[in-house]
């Protein structure tokens, strides 16, 4: 299946009114994730309510891997094939390379659903590994060696995603620690270190571009400390370590995305929506770190630090990274409109609610789900509207890409 990147061209530039859709990686990766994104998470609520039949969807573990393997993946690949292109200056997957691994995405999607165990596995680890390969063709021709980790990570989450099919399957003999520590928290902890690390080159950045008298700051102690730590509870969740030593780790961690983030002047932003929805997304960091230890000593339950950061973290940073970057990469005014701000409320009410209704009122599970899933399906709802049209036209500017 590597023979779809063996041709990779620069894309061209299409007239105006013209489909653009296969023209760079954001375009059919951000459109792809965003409806699958407004279409599952509804559908595993009602599920979870009783409406549609438990079997259905394949219970917890079906849900779980579709948001880090299927919804999140699509939007690292569509930023990463975006990404690297200007990291490297050499082309990334357009095309037909990128429509046959868009196709593959969409295949592994149905798969999950089928009797057919072994292709579900061999397809989902395939659509990571072929988009490392495609990336690292970009970075190697270049030289690029500063973000050939990236590679890694992609080739990481195809060993995760394997790990949690075969265990599913029955096949992994693996004590149970280990077991459980390399399938979805891996791809967990996966997806939050590549967020930890572009929120850490970009966030400053953009604020200090988008607010006037800002002073965003990197601190290259706390950055160390901030990585370094995710990479920590990334080996440590790998080796299904668990106890005081994973509770201190999630402390240092919490002490040090919170410096990160008050370094960044957070509370400067609230006049520019594109960037305070990143300083939002990345408040939940801490949250989802202190959640998690509390869950960790029996005092919650782990599925609020688990939403905390799949509803938080990485669902308001990815929405907040695909609005802009689509704005960015098809030539077009960086500004939050109506619909840019109301599908960031959205999705920060569908955290608050998943997250803080349970946590005081436990019997409230049910209504958290349904609202939760609501506001994040109206959160897509809304980037859809306005965005389908601008990934499928060309550039406003009439350059490629």
């Amino acid at each position: 299946m590597s023979s779809i990147f063996v041709s990779l061209a620069e894309p061209r530039p299409v007239p105006r009114g013209g489909f653009a859709l296969w023209q760079l990686g954001f375009r059919p990766f951000y459109l792809l994730a965003a409806a699958f994104a407004a279409l599952s998470v509804p559908l595993w609520a009602l599920q979870f309510s009783g409406v549609l039949p438990q079997a259905w969807l394949k219970g917890a573990a079906w849900h779980g891997h579709e948001m880090v393997f299927g919804y999140a993946l699509a939007v690292i690949i569509g930023f990463l094939f975006t990404a690297g292109r200007n990291w490297s200056g050499q082309p990334t997957p357009t095309g037909r390379p990128l429509t046959a691994l868009a196709a593959l995405w969409l295949l592994a999607r149905v798969l999950v659903l089928s009797p057919w165990a072994w292709a579900s596995l061999l397809i989902n680890v395939a659509v990571p590994w072929l988009a490392a390969w495609g990336l690292w063709r970009a970075l190697h021709a270049a030289g690029n060696r500063r973000n050939y980790f990236f590679v890694g990570l992609l080739l990481a989450m195809g060993v995760a995603t394997g790990a949690l099919h075969l265990h599913l399957m029955g096949l992994l003999q693996l004590p149970a620690a280990l077991r459980h520590g390399l399938g979805l928290p891996m791809g967990l902890d996966i997806v939050l270190f590549m967020i930890a690390v572009m929120a850490g080159r970009v966030v400053p950045m953009f604020s200090n571009n988008g607010v006037p008298g800002m002073h965003a700051t990197r601190n290259p102690h706390v950055e160390k400390a901030a990585l370094g730590s995710v990479l920590a509870l990334l080996a440590l969740d790998t080796l299904g370590v668990s106890g005081p030593v994973l509770v201190a780790a999630l402390l240092v961690a919490l002490l040090a995305h919170a410096w990160r983030w008050l370094l960044w002047q957070p509370w400067k932003t609230l006049s520019n929506a594109l960037v305070w929805v990143l300083h939002a997304a990345y408040l939940w960091l801490p949250v989802h770190l202190g959640l998690r230890a509390a869950s960790e000593l029996g005092w919650v339950a782990a599925g609020l630090a688990t939403h905390a950061l799949t509803l938080g973290v990485i669902g308001l940073i990815t929405l907040g990274m695909i609005t802009r970057t689509a704005l960015g990469h098809t030539g077009r005014p960086l500004r939050a409109g109506p619909f840019e701000q109301g599908a960031y409320l959205a999705m920060l009410g569908a955290g608050l609610v998943r997250v803080l209704l349970p946590l005081f009122w436990p019997a409230s599970l049910m209504l958290a789900v349904q609202l939760s899933a609501a506001l994040w399906m109206l959160a897509f709802a809304l980037y859809l509207w306005r965005y389908a049209p601008i990934l499928l036209r060309p550039r406003a500017d009439g350059q490629p890409g």
